[in-house]
Order: C-alpha cells, then sequence, then structure tokens
C-alpha cells in the first residue's frame, strides 16, 4: 500500500478516551500536502473540527491532531491507524489531557462515490 492510497474521505466511529467509552461518529478526511506528508481533517458529531498532519510507513499512519475545545483550550493529541486495506483504518489515540489509563479507538470506513466504485 502507498501513501497515496489512502487519500479520501472516511466515515468514523469511535471511543473517548475514559472508562466510559462514549461513542462518536463523524467524517476523516485525508489529503496530502506537497511533500506527500498526511494532512487529515475530522468533523466529530457535525460539531468539532479537529486537524492533524502526519506519515505513513509499513502500513502504519501515525497523525498529531489538535483542536479548540468548547472553552477555548486547544487540546493536542496522536492517533495511530493499522492500514487494513485502504479503505479501512483501525486506530487508537491519546490526548494530552484525556485519562492516562486509558486510550480511545477509533475505526475508519472509505465513502465510496460512484466515480470510485469499480464496475464488475
Amino acid at each position: 500500500m502507498h501513501i497515496k492510497d489512502l487519500v479520501g474521505i472516511y466515515t468514523i466511529e469511535g471511543s473517548n478516551q475514559n472508562e466510559a467509552g462514549i461513542s462518536y461518529r463523524g467524517t476523516l478526511t485525508l489529503s496530502l500536502d506537497h511533500n506527500n506528508r498526511i494532512i487529515a481533517q475530522w468533523l466529530i458529531n457535525k460539531q468539532q473540527t479537529q486537524f492533524g498532519t502526519g506519515f505513513f510507513k509499513d502500513n502504519i499512519l501515525v497523525i498529531n491532531f489538535h483542536y479548540k475545545g468548547d472553552e477555548g483550550h486547544i487540546y493536542k493529541g496522536v492517533v495511530v491507524y493499522k492500514c487494513l486495506t485502504k479503505d479501512v483504518l483501525d486506530g487508537f489515540w491519546s490526548e494530552e489531557h484525556g485519562n492516562p489509563l486509558y486510550l480511545g479507538s477509533e475505526r475508519c470506513f472509505r465513502v465510496l462515490s460512484s466515480s470510485n466504485m469499480a464496475i464488475h
């Protein structure tokens, strides 16, 4: 798999970094910058936007992310995705102020449009 194979839009399902594991849904958009580094943007529960940059090696995608919380503070963290296929990413994440006893989790599924579906 190559880094360019990951470019696209994914639906996400995840759980937060706490004991309750509160679920969330959203989208993840992956693109590349001029140096072939990953640019990521999440939209969580249709209300919170998060941004990140990362790198890809051996089917592992690592993204450092940040977002502005409701109270105006900037939160930072890292997510690691195992690229099961170019259409399915399985990840875990942690942010600096999250509960250190837990990791968040996230699964991403590529949104397939009629233009990128194969005709059989």
